[in-house]
């Protein structure tokens, strides 16, 4: 996979990240994947657990120098991200990949089995809103500090850095295998996760073994929108429909696309 200079290496002489202009707790580097030590630092993580503000305290200056924060999930059942079976060298590169032609894949492989709306064929990308009703980095800071505030899923979540382009590249720049059962080149994944950064404004804000969710700062407004978003969300991951709460489209889409500022996404 393509991917910019990585800065990790400097923190290994450098822990606090002075010479990056950064200002870091105590943390670590990760180079652990299924294969072995990989031959760079694929991400750092803070040894603490991430409180409400610690995203919008290092996460613009550290994006400055190419790392972009994430939330990551150290003390669930498979630990933290040293035993994840990251496979960094497994990956393609996200902008290898169309996003509509990923979804329609996917589609064609599972609607016709795994939906109850006798849904037909593929039925297109969502019409992105005409603009962004708030900037995509401040929801992501305000929607990563309600995740810490309101005790959501974590258990013991921790503010981690990925040398990455773009917020929806950084599972693949990891080398995350969340999604294997599903698709074994999250890449592909990426790509849709690009598409929907450019027209919805969204951002990875958190990641645990087999879980990803993204801020939204631009959430369809009407169920029609929804519903085509609802689509693709069960393309990119059918366990949302398939083993969730909502069994059809509309009642995913009211439920959990419209207007919703976080989409959650699971992979069994």
């Amino acid at each position: 996979m393509a991917t910019l200079p990585n800065p990790l290496p400097r923190l290994a002489a450098d822990p606090s990240g002075r010479s990056l202009g950064l200002g870091l707790p105590l943390g670590r580097l990760i180079d652990e994947t299924e294969d072995g030590p990989w031959h760079e630092s694929l991400l750092w993580h803070a040894e603490y657990a991430a409180s409400s503000g610690a995203w919008t305290a290092l996460g613009g200056r550290a994006a400055r120098v190419g790392l972009l924060p994430v939330l990551i999930e150290v003390g669930g059942g498979q630990g933290g991200p040293e035993e994840w079976e990251l496979m960094p060298g497994r990956m393609s590169y996200p902008g290898d990949h169309d996003p509509e032609e990923v979804l329609a894949d996917f589609w064609e492989a599972y609607a016709e089995d795994e939906l109850d709306d006798g849904e037909g064929s593929w039925p297109g990308l969502a019409e992105a809103p005409s603009a962004l009703p708030a900037d995509p980095d401040r929801r992501a800071a305000e929607t990563a500090d309600a995740l810490l505030d309101e005790g959501s899923w974590f258990k013991d979540p921790r503010l981690a850095l990925v040398p990455a382009r773009r917020s929806a590249d950084i599972p693949a720049a990891i080398g995350w295998t969340g999604p294997l059962n599903h698709e074994n080149d999250v890449a592909r994944l990426c790509a849709v996760l690009r598409s929907w950064e450019d027209r919805f404004g969204i951002r990875v804000i958190a990641l645990d073994f087999d879980r990803l969710e993204v801020s939204v700062a631009a959430p369809p407004t009407t169920q029609e929108t929804a519903e085509a978003v609802a689509a693709e969300h069960f393309a990119f991951c059918p366990d949302n429909i398939d083993q969730g709460h909502h069994n059809t489209l509309r009642e995913y889409a009211e439920h959990a696309v419209i207007g919703q500022r976080t989409w959650s996404f699971w992979w069994d």
